[in-house]
């Protein structure tokens, strides 16, 4: 990146990373790179109602911290929102925030759910209903690849895998992107509350039905497990749940859809995957990377902590931006190229250390489904409009995005 485009970034101490229009204002990369060179280690001034708190850009920065669960806790929050506020009502039963003993008894339980073995039916699951609303969207003139294609393939896994009936799955959708993000700056947080609590209310209800009569999946597996003789509480059942629906679903779709973005912008790149120059896992990986859904994550520091020149004190909020992280030229050649054929690639979409999360396998089936999908059935795709940004400082996405999926010969052929 040119040093005039550097100089012409905000300077770090002008910006809030509080408000989610920043995110929709400014160049990001530009922004980061300028985190990382000038203030890697940055003091976020206190807001009108909230703390001020450290802002970790730089990839090994971040990685340190990830790794250190002795001197960094994930107890207070693992998102700038919640920690700001103090506290996370989830801390000691939900997984990505519980740390310690319970965090290591609860994760091997949750584990035995999610190797590889025990998930093969659902990986050709994945790939079977990938191809199923990818063809209905070739077939068609124009599509919302958003709201017809995306919407429905996490959403169809993690039903799948909590056993959730087929007619409630759109419902919980629409209330987990509210719960993460909002369509526009006109949606209020209140509405954001209101739909995680109805997502809660919806696996409570569930829940009970499966510790009366449990079944193969995922839930009843929770509801109905023991550590050390005693069940989980029903605290840890339902949070443990939303927890997979949470992650699952909306870091998924934003990959997938700003994939598809990243394909239709750079013709070289489709070429390469359309030939068969690149593996599939290669561009799943960096369709991860340059997507990074989970723009940042965060911790607590429970004692004093140098990082860098800077003394983190005891109590302070310490956010990561993987979004900054995934992009670091000390770690990625040439980052802010797209490269379908890029290795190595170990970005920290998924986190790193004792909280990677859990749902790493299945995140990189999704999108090598659809990239496998898209390199089998489709010849050409055509952006008809501008992407539709959510509007989020979490949540790197997209609410809508109109296209054009030219079919492969064959596939007409074939239709």
């Amino acid at each position: 990146m040119p040093v005039t485009e550097l100089e012409a970034a905000p300077d770090p101490a002008s910006l809030d990373l509080t408000d989610p229009q920043t995110f929709l204002d400014v160049d990001q990369h530009a922004m980061w790179r300028r985190f990382r060179t000038e203030s890697p280690v940055h003091w976020h001034p206190a807001g009108p109602a909230s703390p001020g708190f450290w802002v970790i850009s730089r990839y090994a920065d971040a990685v340190a911290v990830y790794r250190d669960n002795k001197r960094f806790t994930s107890e207070k929050g693992t998102v700038l929102t919640t920690l700001l506020q103090g506290e996370d009502s989830a801390a000691g039963k939900m997984l990505a925030v519980t740390d310690g003993v319970r965090h290591r008894e609860i994760r091997n339980l949750m584990l035995k759910s999610f190797s590889p073995r025990v998930l093969a039916p659902v990986v050709d699951g994945v790939h079977r209903h990938t191809r199923e609303l990818l063809g209905a969207a070739v077939a068609s003139d124009r599509t919302d690849f958003v709201a017809d294609v995306v919407d429905h393939i996490p959403m169809h896994t993690m039903g799948d895998l909590l056993d959730i009936p087929a007619a409630d799955r759109p419902r919980l959708v629409e209330w987990n992107t509210r719960t993460l993000s909002r369509h526009s700056s006109e949606e209020s947080e209140f509405e954001s509350l209101l739909a995680r609590n109805e997502i809660l209310l919806y696996i409570s209800e569930l829940a009970a039905e499966r510790r009366a009569k449990p079944g193969d999946d995922v839930l009843s597996t929770l509801a109905t497990a023991t550590i050390d003789g005693r069940p989980l509480s029903d605290d840890e059942i339902v949070l443990n749940s939303y927890s997979l629906i949470l992650g699952g679903d909306e870091s998924t779709r934003m990959s997938i859809t700003g994939g598809l973005i990243a394909l239709a912008d750079n013709v070289d790149q489709w070429r390469r995957l359309k030939s068969g120059e690149v593996t599939s896992e290669s561009a799943t990986e960096e369709i991860l990377r340059w997507t990074t859904p989970a723009m940042h994550f965060g911790r607590r520091a429970l004692v004093d902590v140098e990082l860098g020149d800077r003394i983190i004190r005891a109590g302070d909020v310490v956010t990561l931006w993987n979004a900054s992280a995934n992009f670091d030229e000390d770690v990625f050649t040439d980052p802010h190229t797209f490269d379908v054929g890029r290795t190595p690639n170990k970005h920290v979409v998924f986190g790193h250390g004792p909280h990677f999360c859990l749902g790493a396998f299945l995140g990189r089936v999704h999108v090598t489904a659809m990239v496998e999908a898209l390199r089998a059935m489709v010849a050409e795709v055509t952006l008809l409009g501008p992407p539709q940004r959510l509007y989020s400082n979490f949540i790197q996405g997209y609410s809508g995005l109109p296209v054009a999926l030219r079919a492969e010969p064959a596939v007409e052929e074939v239709r």
